[in-house]
C-alpha cells in the first residue's frame, strides 16, 4: 500500500508541473541545449556523433531511448508523431527524468522500510513523499539533466547491497558510472557498506555461538556473565573486535557498542580470515572499479568535454559548503534546540580536549577558505544561478564575511555527523565522510546538484521525529514553488546575448 500511496502522490504533482513547464519553456534550456541535440542525434541512430562540451557519459540518452521506445507505438497510433526521430522532442526527453523520479521515490520507500522495519507504513510513506519534495532533486526533475538518473541508479544500486544481490547492484553501479562519471565514488561507498554488513554478520554469528557455549548448562539467569566473558575475549582479540550484540532474554536485554578502533580491528581480523570469500562476493564491484579505471587511461581524464573548465582541482571548502547545505535543507533536525544542546555539551564534556578540537577545527576551516576556495569563472559570470548570489551577497559580501561562517560550517558537521552515529558504525560514518571528500573536493565549480547523491545518502539515515518532518515538507514545499515560479515567469534578458534567461539552481 505504501508503494501505491507513495507513485500516487508524486504523479499527482509531476503531471500538471511537467505540462507547465513544458509549455512556458518548450524549448531546451542551460545544459539542455547540449543534452537535447545530443540524444535526438542517438534517436536518429547516429551513435558516432558526440558534443564536445559535454563532460558526463551517455547513459542518460541510452535510458531515454528505452523510454521512448516504450512510448513510440501509443504515439504512433494516436499520429501524434510520424517517426521514432520524432518521438525524441524535448518535452518527451524531459519525461524520462519524470519516470525516473517516479521509480526514485519507490526505491526511497525501500531502503527506509529496510533501514528502519519498526517504521509504521504511513510515516514510511510520508518521508518517501518529503524527500521526493527535496527541491534540488525536484526541480530537475522537469529538465533534461543527468541528475534523475545519476540519483535514481545510486540508490537502486544501494538497495540491491542492503538486500546483498551483489551482481545486480553491481550491474546498476556501472549504469550510474556510465550517467555521471563521479558516481564511482559512491559505488567505492555501498561496495564499503556492503563489506560493513559482511563483518558485522560474521561478528554477531562468532559472538553468539561463543555465548551458547559458554552458557550451555548454566542456565539463563548466567548469559549476563557470558556475555561479559565474550566481549573481554573479543576486545583481547581472541575473535576480533567487540561486536555489537543484542541479546533478547526475558531475563537480560543487553547491548554492547564498539569504538572506532575496535571496528578497525574486527575489519582486518575478519577480511584476513575470510578474504577469497569477500573477493568472490564483491568481485561484481572489482569488475566495475577496473573498467572505470580502463576508462580514465583511454580517455586521459574523468571528464569527456570541456576538460579546461572542469579540471580537477582541490576545493576543500566544498566539503564545508554542502555541509552548511545539507544541515539547512535539514533545518529542524541540525538547528533545535536539543541538537544545540548536544553540542554544548559535548563541547564542555572534556573542556581541555574540546578546546584543542575546536581550534583544530577552527584553524583546518580557516585554511581552507583561505587557501582552498575557488570562485570559477562560470560562478562569477553567470547570473542565472542561486550559487552566483550566494557567493556576492553572503560569502564574498565583505573579506571577512566567509571567515566568520566557519563556525556555522563546523556546527553543521557536527550535528551531521552527530546524528549519522547514532544509527551507524563509525566505521560506516567515516567511509561516508570520505565519499563525500572523494566527490566534492576535486570540483572546482560550486554546484548544489553535486550535493544531491550525498545528501539523500544524509537523511536516509538520520532519524527524523514526525514534528521535524512535517516541517521539512512545508519547507520544501515553499522552497519549489519559489523556484519554479522564478523560472517560469520571471525571465530576463542579457545585453550582450540575445534569448531568454530564467533562474535556475
Amino acid at each position: 500500500m505504501g508503494r501505491i500511496a507513495v507513485v500516487s502522490v508524486v504523479t499527482l504533482w509531476l503531471i500538471p508541473v511537467s505540462i507547465l513547464v513544458n509549455r512556458v519553456v518548450p524549448y531546451p534550456y542551460m545544459d539542455e541545449i547540449f543534452h537535447v541535440p545530443q540524444a535526438q542525434q542517438y534517436c536518429r541512430g547516429n551513435f558516432r556523433s558526440w558534443d564536445p562540451m559535454i563532460t558526463t557519459p551517455p547513459g542518460l540518452y541510452f535510458l531515454s531511448l528505452a523510454c521512448v521506445a516504450s512510448l513510440f507505438p501509443g504515439l504512433f497510433c494516436l499520429q501524434a508523431v510520424s517517426s521514432f526521430s520524432d518521438s525524441c522532442s524535448t518535452s518527451i526527453l524531459r519525461l524520462t527524468n519524470g519516470i525516473l523520479a517516479v521509480l526514485c521515490s519507490i526505491i526511497v520507500y525501500e531502503i527506509i522500510t529496510h533501514l528502519k522495519p519498526a517504521m509504521d507504513d504511513k510515516r514510511a510513506t510520508l518521508l518517501s513523499v518529503v524527500l521526493s519534495l527535496y527541491p534540488i532533486h525536484w526541480f530537475f526533475t522537469y529538465l533534461y539533466y543527468t541528475d534523475g538518473a545519476s540519483l535514481t541508479s545510486v540508490l537502486a544500486m544501494y538497495l540491491l547491497t542492503l538486500k546483498k544481490r551483489y551482481l545486480f547492484s553491481s550491474l546498476l553501479g556501472a549504469l550510474s558510472v556510465f550517467t555521471r562519471q563521479t558516481n564511482i565514488i559512491w559505488v567505492f561507498f555501498v561496495a564499503c557498506t556492503g563489506v560493513l554488513e559482511f563483518i558485522q554478520s560474521h561478528q554477531k554469528a562468532i559472538a553468539e555461538v561463543d555465548v551458547l557455549s559458554m552458557s550451555k548448562g548454566k542456565g539463563t539467569s548466567n548469559v549476563e556473565g557470558a556475555l561479559r566473558t565474550s566481549n573481554l575475549r573479543q576486545r583481547k582479540g581472541s575473535y576480533g573486535a567487540k561486536s555489537q550484540i543484542k541479546v533478547t532474554s526475558r531475563s537480560v536485554p543487553m547491548e554492547y557498542s564498539t569504538g572506532l578502533l575496535d571496528e578497525i580491528q574486527g575489519l582486518i581480523i575478519i577480511s584476513w580470515n575470510h578474504f577469497w570469500e569477500l573477493l568472490l562476493v564483491f568481485s561484481p564491484f572489482i569488475v566495475v572499479f577496473g573498467g572505470f579505471i580502463a576508462f580514465v587511461f583511454w580517455n586521459g581524464s574523468i571528464v569527456l568535454g570541456a576538460k579546461d573548465a572542469h579540471a580537477v582541482s582541490p576545493h576543500v571548502a566544498q566539503m564545508l559548503y554542502f555541509g552548511l547545505v545539507s544541515a539547512l535543507f535539514m533545518f529542524p533536525v541540525n538547528f533545535s534546540l536539543a541538537q544545540a544542546t548536544e553540542f554544548f555539551r559535548q563541547l564542555c564534556k572534556n573542556k581541555l580536549l574540546s578546546i584543542f578540537q575546536w581550534l583544530l577545527a577552527l584553524t583546518i576551516g580557516l585554511f581552507s577558505v583561505k587557501f582552498f576556495s575557488i570562485a570559477h569563472p562560470y560562478l562569477l559570470a553567470d547570473n542565472r544561478h542561486y550559487t552566483f548570489y550566494l557567493w556576492r551577497k553572503l560569502i564574498n559580501y565583505c573579506w571577512s564575511a566567509k571567515y566568520l561562517m566557519v563556525p556555522l560550517y563546523f556546527y553543521s558537521w557536527f550535528s551531521i555527523i552527530s546524528n549519522l552515529a547514532k544509527n551507524q558504525k563509525k566505521l560506516w560514518v567515516l567511509a561516508y565522510v570520505f565519499a563525500c571528500a572523494a566527490t566534492l573536493v576535486p570540483a572546482p565549480l560550486i554546484e548544489f546538484r553535486y550535493f544531491t547523491v550525498p545528501f539523500f545518502f544524509l537523511v536516509l539515515h538520520c532519524n527524523i521525529t514526525d514534528k521535524s518532518l512535517l516541517l521539512l515538507g512545508i519547507m520544501y514545499l515553499s522552497i519549489n514553488c519559489f523556484t519554479m515560479f522564478m523560472f517560469l515567469f520571471r525571465p530576463f534578458s542579457w545585453k550582450h546575448q540575445a534569448g531568454t534567461q530564467r533562474f535556475i539552481w
